[in-house]
């Protein structure tokens, strides 16, 4: 989420396994199982999961979620939501802020909604549309950031409890789906990033009027144009390195795409050796050098890349 958007209010348009070989036996071939995953106690990877409007994202989130990945997903729009729904801190300092100057803060009561006192007895829901057009439409400055100041904590504290429970639960990665990701400052904290990008804009715009058929072309251009192209947040998860940065390209039909998750998990999958896990482990002074070096190599990475498109931009 950048600094001046707010996730209620607008729709944005890091172990590891190896196999072993074994001697071959004349048997009866025992029947085949399904592949999981082990459970990795030494360390969770965390996986940032982003692209672009049309590109995908949705769908390749929902195949790491399912086998054979079997990857726990912590969606950045859905925890938003949590963390506004009546009764929770975030919703309370929402209505005490904005009630005043917003009579229609919350949703008019009806029997879908619980009346009232809604459906927990806690309070009617946010009419989002209202408070979108209060801050963004009719606010000041102070009004977004005020929003945010509430909002963007509440997210990335629920976000930490989530991880923390993936990582007790033994999974081996985590899926951190962040529309925003390189916006909102999560890059420096994954160890692998993952982008979901099309090579063709034309293939982007076809699939957004598809999906949204009340689009026209204009409107379409529109909302691709006002968020940054995916093939430049592509160019930039790249930048990482190997197996730091992976592009998931899109531009085919669901069968390419899953063939792809497959090429692009198993260069995941390689980066994050059985052999290191162990090491972070038994030692671990040396895992926390390693995330700190993870964190400040992906904080000057980011720098590297701002400032190359500040001089581009400097010399048109």
């Amino acid at each position: 989420m950048e600094r001046d958007e707010c996730p209620l209010c607008l729709r944005r348009e890091q172990p590891r396994f190896r196999n072993s070989s074994s001697s071959y036996t004349r048997q009866r071939p025992l029947p085949a199982r399904p592949v999981q995953a082990r459970p990795q106690i030494a360390i969770m990877l965390l996986l940032g999961l982003t692209g672009s409007i049309a590109t995908g994202k949705s769908t390749v989130s929902s195949i790491l979620s399912s086998p054979p990945y079997n990857l726990p997903i912590i969606d950045a729009d859905k925890v938003a939501r949590q963390v506004v729904e009546p009764g929770t801190s975030g919703y309370n300092k929402i209505v005490s802020h904005f009630g005043p100057s917003t009579p229609d803060l919350l949703a008019p009561p009806t029997p879908e909604n619980g009346g009232e006192n809604g459906h927990n007895g806690k309070g009617r829901p946010l009419n989002r549309p209202a408070l979108g057009r209060r801050v963004f439409g009719e606010g000041k400055d102070e009004d977004r950031k005020a929003l945010n100041k509430i909002v963007h904590p509440a997210v990335r504290g629920e976000m930490y409890k989530q991880m923390l429970y993936a990582y007790l639960r033994g999974n081996w990665a985590v899926v951190l789906d962040v529309p925003l990701l390189f916006e909102s400052g999560w890059e420096p904290l994954c160890g692998t990033i993952m982008v979901v990008a099309v090579k063709d804009a034309a293939v982007q715009m076809q699939r957004l009027r598809a999906r949204d058929e009340h689009l026209t072309e204009e409107d379409a251009k529109n909302r691709v144009a006002s968020q940054w192209d995916v093939r430049d947040k592509a160019e930039r998860c790249l930048r990482r390195g190997e197996k730091a940065g992976v592009v998931v390209w899109n531009d085919g039909d669901q069968a390419d795409l899953k063939k792809e998750i497959d090429r692009v998990m198993s260069v995941v999958k390689e980066g994050s050796p059985q052999w290191w896990a162990w090491m972070l482990l038994l030692f671990p002074p040396l895992g926390l050098m390693s995330g700190g070096w993870s964190y400040v190599r992906s904080w000057y990475i980011k720098r590297q890349w701002e400032q190359g498109k500040t001089r581009e931009k400097a010399k048109l």
